[in-house]
Formats: C-alpha cells, sequence, structure tokens
C-alpha cells in the first residue's frame, strides 16, 4: 500500500540500500511518508482504498449529486490519510490510538454533511452550534491530513489566510476588509460549494482520482517499462543516445507516472550509466533528468492535476487543454533536444569502448521485436484522446480508456491484469490520489477565503498599479509571484491560489483568460526545477552522486529556456497561435511563424545557456545569442521599451542570431 519507490521495471540492485533510502526520503517530501501496515489492518485499508477506485468509477458511469460526490470524495481522503500517513515517522507502520480516532472523525464529518442535505446548505447564513462544531472538525481534520500527506507548508499557508480572514480589518488599506466571524466564515468554508468542496475538490473528485486509477493501471500492465525500453531501443547505438533517450522516454511516461519524481527516478536508474558511460558530468546528468521528469508533468495525454483545474476554471472541455498544451510541449521537448545536442559538442560525448550499441548494453530487444509483444501499449495511451475526439467526455472517456487498457493487457501473459494485480493496481491508484484530495481541499480554504474577502480583485489592482500598467512588467511580476509560491507549494496548489490572486491582473489587461491560466500554469510546474527547492534535481543527485544544489542548478540551466516561452502566450496579441487559438485575422500561416520564431529562439537560448554552438561561445556572443533568442521568443520586451526605436524586434533577433552562426562557421576554434 505504499509508494513503489524503484518501479518493477528496475532491476532489482540498480541502486545500493543508502541511495535507495534517500530517494524514498525525497518522494516522500512530495508524497508522504506512508505506513505498510501488516495483516489484518493492512487488508483494511487496501479494502477502503478499493471501495474508493469503484466508487469514483461507478460515478463516473452514473450520476451522483455534486455535494455527494465531494463530500465523499474528501471522506475517503481522510480515512485512507489518518490511516496510511503517520503523525511522524517514529509512529511509521502502525496505527495509533489517535490516528484511529482520526479516522472515525473524519467518517463522522462526512456522515453529517451527507445526512444533513440541502437543509444543512439552506441554513448556511444562519448556521446552528453543531454546524459550527463540525465545520471547526473538518477545518482541522484537512489541515491534519495535508500535513501528513504533502507537508507543513500547505496547512501553514491555509492557517495565514484564515487569519487573514478573521482579523483582515486590523490591516491598513489597500490589504483591509471588513472581517469576518466563525458565524459567517466557517460556513462558507465548510458548508458551501466556495470552500472546502469548491472547484478544486470538484475536479479532484471527477477527473483526477479517474486519471490517477488510469496511470496505475497502466504501470501495472507494463506500459511504463515498455515506454522506457522502446526509447532506449529507438535512439540506441548512437553517442547521444543517452540524452535522446531521456526526452523521449520522459514524454512517453508522462501518462503512467504523472509525477516529475517518479519519472525522474524511473529515468535515473535505468539511464545514469549509460549517461555516464558517454561522459555526461554527474551534476549535468542529474539535471537533464530533472529536466525530463518535469516534461512528464506538461505532457498530454494525462498532464499535471492543475491541467483539469484549468479545464473547470475556464468552463472549457479538457480536449481542449490538449490542443492548447501541443504546441508548448513539443517546444519544450525541442528545447530539450537542443540541449543534448549541444551537450554533444560540449562534453564531446561518445561511446565508451566496447559499448558501440548501446540498446544492446542496456539489454533491450530491437524496436521491432518490442512493437511486435508490446506495441499494444501506445494504444492504451492514445484512446483516451480517441474517446475525447468522439464526443466522450472526459470523465467517460477515461473510464473507457480503462477498459481498453484492462482488455489488451490480456494480449500477453506477462501483461495480463488478473484479478489480483488489477486490485492492487485500483488501490495503489486511489492511494496515490490522497495527497491530491489533501492539497485541493487544503486549497479550498484558501480560495475561499480569497473569494470572500476580495482579495483576488485587490492584489489585480495592486499588482497593475506597482507595474505602471504594463502588460509586460505585470507578466513579469505575475511569473515572480507563481515562482515564488510554487517553491512553497505543490503544483496543484501553486497554481489554485495564483490562479484567483495572480491570472486576473493579467485578464484586467486584455490578456484572454485561456491565455492567462496556461501561463500561470507553466510557471506552477517550471517551479518544481528552480532553486533553492526542488524535489526531482534532489531525487536526481542521489543518484548520479552530486551535489543536490549543483543538481538542481543544472537542471535549470536545461529548463531555462521554456521560462521565457510562457510570455509570448500574454504578451504578443499573435502569441495565442501557439496555444492554436486564433484571433481576429489569424490563419494557419501566423501559427507556422509563432512556431518557427519560438523554435529558432530557443534553439538560440540553448546554445547560450550551454555556451556552445559549432564551438565555445565567447562571453560577448553568449549575451548577443540571449539577446537574439529573447527578441524572437519574447518580442514585447523590447517592444515595451522602445516600440518606436525597434518597430520589428523578431526580425533584429533572426538577423543576429544568423550573423553570429556565419561567425561561428567562419571562425575557427583555437587550439586549447
Amino acid at each position: 500500500m505504499s509508494t513503489t519507490l524503484i518501479p518493477p521495471e528496475v532491476p532489482k540492485g540498480a541502486l545500493d540500500e543508502a541511495t535507495a533510502a534517500r530517494l524514498e526520503e525525497l518522494i516522500e517530501q512530495e508524497e508522504g511518508v506512508q505506513n505498510r501496515l501488516p495483516g489484518l489492518l493492512g487488508h483494511a485499508t487496501v479494502a477502503v482504498a478499493l471501495a474508493m477506485s469503484l466508487f469514483h468509477l461507478w460515478a463516473a458511469w452514473d450520476i451522483v449529486p455534486t455535494t455527494t460526490l465531494r463530500y465523499v470524495h474528501v471522506g475517503f481522503a481522510l480515512v485512507l490519510g489518518f490511516a496510511l500517513f503517520p503523525v511522524g515517522r517514529r509512529w511509521r507502520h502502525r496505527l495509533m490510538p489517535w490516528d484511529m480516532a482520526l479516522v472515525a472523525a473524519g467518517i463522522y464529518v462526512t456522515w453529517y454533511l451527507i445526512s444533513g442535505g440541502d437543509a444543512l446548505q439552506d441554513r448556511y447564513v444562519f448556521p446552528e452550534p453543531m454546524d459550527l462544531v463540525v465545520g471547526w472538525m473538518l477545518i482541522a481534520l484537512v489541515l491534519e491530513v495535508t500535513r501528513r500527506a504533502t507537508g507543513p507548508v500547505m496547512p501553514v499557508v491555509a492557517l495565514v489566510f484564515l487569519l487573514y480572514g478573521f482579523f483582515g480589518n486590523l490591516l491598513p488599506p489597500p490589504w483591509q476588509h471588513q472581517g469576518y466571524d466563525a458565524e459567517r466564515l466557517v460556513p462558507h468554508l465548510t458548508i458551501t460549494l466556495e470552500g472546502i468542496f469548491g472547484t478544486a475538490v470538484d475536479v479532484s473528485a471527477s477527473l483526477i482520482v479517474l486519471f490517477t486509477i488510469y496511470g496505475a493501471i497502466l504501470q501495472a500492465s507494463g506500459a511504463g517499462k515498455f515506454f522506457v525500453d522502446f526509447s532506449f531501443a529507438l535512439t540506441g547505438g548512437k553517442p547521444t543516445s543517452a540524452g535522446r533517450t531521456v526526452v523521449l522516454s520522459s514524454f512517453l511516461l508522462g501518462g503512467p507516472s504523472g509525477s516529475g519524481v517518479a519519472t525522474t527516478v524511473t529515468l535515473g536508474t535505468v539511464a545514469w550509466p549509460m549517461m555516464k558511460r558517454v561522459g555526461y558530468p554527474a551534476a549535468d546528468a542529474g539535471g537533464l533528468l530533472a529536466a525530463g521528469g518535469l516534461g512528464a508533468i506538461l505532457s498530454p495525454p494525462v498532464m499535471g492535476a492543475a491541467a483539469f483545474l484549468i479545464a473547470e476554471y475556464l468552463k472549457i472541455g479538457y480536449l481542449e487543454v490538449l490542443v492548447m498544451a501541443i504546441i508548448p510541449t513539443c517546444l519544450y521537448y525541442a528545447s530539450l533536444l537542443f540541449m543534448v545536442e549541444l551537450d554533444q559538442r560540449r562534453i564531446a560525448a561518445r561511446a565508451a569502448s566496447g559499448d558501440a550499441d548501446a540498446a544492446a548494453a542496456m539489454q533491450v530487444d530491437p524496436v521491432g521485436k518490442l512493437l511486435r509483444l508490446y506495441g499494444f501499449h501506445f494504444s492504451t495511451l492514445i484512446a483516451i484522446v480517441v474517446f475525447m475526439g468522439m464526443g466522450y467526455s472526459a470523465t467517460l472517456s477515461v473510464l473507457y480508456a480503462m477498459i481498453v487498457a484492462v482488455v489488451l493487457s490480456y494480449l500477453r501473459r506477462d501483461t495480463a491484469l488478473t484479478p489480483r494485480r488489477l486490485v492492487q493496481a485500483l488501490s495503489a491508484g486511489a492511494v496515490q490520489s490522497v495527497g491530491i484530495a489533501a492539497t485541493c481541499a487544503c486549497a479550498g480554504i484558501i480560495v475561499g477565503v480569497i473569494t470572500l474577502t476580495g482579495l483576488g480583485l485587490k492584489f489585480s489592482d495592486i499588482a497593475i498599479q506597482a507595474a505602471g500598467g504594463s502588460l509586460v512588467v505585470t507578466a513579469v511580476y505575475t511569473g515572480l509571484i507563481v515562482w515564488v509560491v510554487g517553491l512553497a507549494v505543490p503544483v496543484t496548489a501553486s497554481y489554485i491560489i495564483c490562479a484567483v490572486v495572480a491570472a486576473p491582473a493579467l485578464i484586467k489587461l486584455g490578456v484572454p483568460d485561456y491565455a492567462a491560466h496556461m501561463f500561470v500554469f507553466y510557471y506552477a510546474v517550471l517551479s518544481e526545477v528552480s532553486p533553492p527547492t526542488a524535489l526531482s534535481p534532489f531525487a536526481a543527485s542521489a543518484i548520479t552522486g552530486a551535489g543536490p544544489y549543483r543538481t538542481t542548478l543544472m537542471a535549470w540551466k536545461y529548463t531555462l529556456p521554456a521560462f521565457v516561452l510562457p510570455f509570448v502566450f500574454v504578451t504578443d496579441p499573435e502569441g495565442v497561435g501557439l496555444l492554436l487559438q486564433f484571433r481576429e485575422g489569424m490563419g494557419w500561416a501566423d501559427v507556422a511563424w509563432q512556431v518557427l520564431l519560438a523554435t529558432l529562439g530557443l534553439a538560440a537560448l540553448a546554445a547560450a545557456t550551454q555556451g556552445w554552438l559549432r564551438r565555445a561561445l565567447a562571453g560577448w556572443e553568449r549575451g548577443l545569442l540571449a539577446l537574439a533568442g529573447v527578441l524572437m521568443v519574447f518580442p514585447a520586451a523590447l517592444e515595451a521599451l522602445a516600440a518606436d526605436l525597434v518597430p520589428y524586434p523578431h526580425w533584429i533577433g533572426l538577423v543576429l542570431a544568423l550573423g553570429l552562426m556565419a561567425l561561428q562557421l567562419r571562425v575557427r576554434e583555437r587550439p586549447a
């Protein structure tokens, strides 16, 4: 019932005990310290987790009242959270009396809310004393289960917002509001659908949990192992195969994994020996592994949990979110590929003696054999998109995709999801969703306070005034806010908070709502590899043996070009073409031009970041190349500063990049 540290596809002995323990500790920082309960207690938790999965699968097929679905979802999260996540490490693998008391409290609160029915909803303005008691109990339970599952930062942030809701009248303008007492604030957070049971929990209960179960089924059927093996076989036999394999397999692993840290660990245990042989320094290899793991969160068809929230906030279909993510995801991986190709020149990557065929060295079957034996896994990965394209809702699409995955798994005996393996997959999917459900419920406290006090609108006005009304400066401020918030809380919580606080400022300045939300989403994800706190680079460093902070800086280096790309969505009127959205007068030619500029700009930024093109770049060459890349990707930056002097910044960037390339071709590298 615990999170599997080393995926089943990684051979035993791939990691020593000390490294495995360190990786487990890092994963637990993201997913919480989990119990492994023995005997009847273990079977009981499996049964509860299985019941949670079956309930949500039934809710996807049949109609369940909205309030009931949300209440039961949070109730399951509370019960499993207190049973599987200990109050502290010293009480691990035991169910203590206080855990049982909290489980009972979670069951009671859920029963009270469900049994209250419409009468409870109707009296939230004039609550009964017991309503307030249960409300305080629910807030305390949500804060504690979130602390256990994700760490203390998120609950502390929620407590700060609670204090703001109660005592905001004591603050100076413009942060001041009238202040609310418990009779007004607690029912708003615990009874209405504007607080704990708001949009975030709705998405978690109706979509995220289903996609989590879907990912667990794919993993149990061996899809993750196939995607890694396929990537090694497809790119093997060349000096740069290790770097290319990381890029390709991280994209394919996005569905089965759903976690940046888990993808980094899966890839690192397999790819690091190969990367070491071809000459990658430990810190560089760790940085690339972390950057690849980050890409798993961005990759359709199963993106990070925040992507489902985008669809709900914008009231659009999830398929539309996937469409908007196609080109940015391709550009992100193109940027990584540029960095990998430059690595070949920068570190003179070469195959080790006797290791010309890297795929054979990693004991991977040829591509043709893999496709013949396990190619059906691709069908399970694209099934969900096919069903959505046929007009089914995202909920039904993922349900049908699960059925397809289970049926196709029986094509081979070693991948067949027998009843026992299927039960394990369903229960594992439920357990993996507990942390997300707790995060969404805790974020609901924050969002509830923001909506009740009007903080979101106040913050938008403050941000716009501080930026002097400039869209570019406001976008920079917004990016910094999302980045700072993302350092403290998970991606999902970071997006939820900033979607209601920071995104409105961009929308007020004329940015389309979908572009503003995609901007916030990408910066929330990119904060996962940003110093000083970044779990994926820390996990990669545990595998490679490099320093964790050096690895974090290298991960930041590999993803740095991608930090510029989201600004195109919000500052360039034509930039929404990268999201496959069309403003009036735009056509496919405009989209193609935007993609070309972005690709060339990212290539220039990659070369400037690596300090290498055809040869090592001098300092002034790196500076000019970085400027050229920014002008092509983010022309509004210069237009905002000198619109009259530089009317066509992207052309200047293009000419500047071509000139530097010509100089590289003309001037030979001096001998060392």
